[in-house]
């Protein structure tokens, strides 16, 4: 592996079975655009190719993009991070869905996956293959330990799940921890109403950036506003102010940003 793939956390999968669960997540059809982010040495790739309309591959390292081109003739192979990729020029094909499909390195996962839920209109579904660690906290409810900005970011709107739970064995070389695939169907408006996206953004990336704290201390600390002004924007909205980020929910969340604006 070279240095490049290792600074990634690049880790090849190697198991046909598992490839096969997860392409059949977004179960691709002749009409459908797919993205695969990471293609790596082609176990998705040949899945993909022989469902979808189209198959854009994004990879990174020049060296395995190149061995890619000859094997997958009908896959269109571009050298290019994922991290900053133009996911939002996407273009529907008539009749069929932008899919997007990856075994993301671990190390760049979360802005990968941050960057296609800000292109998200481009976007109909997704199967990601993360770190489990980071594939739980995607999918986390309130209330739970995994729960932060990044579930309400992205759960505000996609529905998202773990679908499955693959094992390091099913990669080369095999990771030290367990993976896991999840699935990301986008919704055709945020879950909640929002007046004010970026500040909602802000509010929420304020209350869990101090996760230990009260909410009220948190977000006065994160937005530069006194705690006095912040509990009684959190008691407007319903809000005891003494709870912590980890319990709100999501729609608890839109009614505390519009009492702060």
């Amino acid at each position: 592996m070279n240095v490049r793939r290792r600074a990634l956390g690049q880790h090849f999968l190697r198991d046909p079975a598992v490839a096969g669960a997860v392409v059949d997540l977004v179960a691709p059809t002749p009409n459908d655009l797919v993205v695969e982010i990471g293609p790596g040495q082609g176990a998705l790739t040949g899945e993909l190719e022989r469902r979808a309309g189209r198959v854009l591959a994004l990879e990174v390292d020049g060296e395995l993009a190149a061995r890619l081109r000859p094997r997958f003739p009908g896959t269109e192979v571009v050298e290019t991070d994922a991290r900053t990729w133009d996911y939002g020029a996407l273009e529907r094909p008539p009749g069929g869905r932008v899919l997007v499909v990856g075994n993301l390195p671990y190390s760049v996962g979360k802005p990968i996956l941050m960057a296609l839920v800000a292109a998200r209109t481009a976007i109909d579904a997704m199967a990601l293959m993360l770190q489990r660690e980071v594939a739980d906290r995607v999918a986390a409810a309130p209330g739970s330990r995994t729960y932060g900005s990044m579930s309400i970011l992205t759960q505000i709107y996609c529905d998202v799940r773990v679908a499955l739970r693959v094992p390091p064995e099913a990669f080369r070389p095999p990771p030290k921890v367990d993976s896991a695939v999840i699935h990301l169907a986008v919704l055709p408006a945020p879950r909640v109403a929002l007046a004010d996206e970026r500040r909602f953004h802000v509010v929420v990336r304020a209350a869990f950036a101090q996760r230990r704290k009260t909410l009220a201390n948190a977000l006065a600390a994160g937005l530069g506003r006194s705690a006095e002004a912040i509990r009684a924007a959190a008691e407007a909205a319903g809000i005891d102010p003494s709870r912590r980020a980890e319990t709100l929910t999501i729609l608890e969340f839109a009614a505390l940003t519009t009492r702060l604006s």
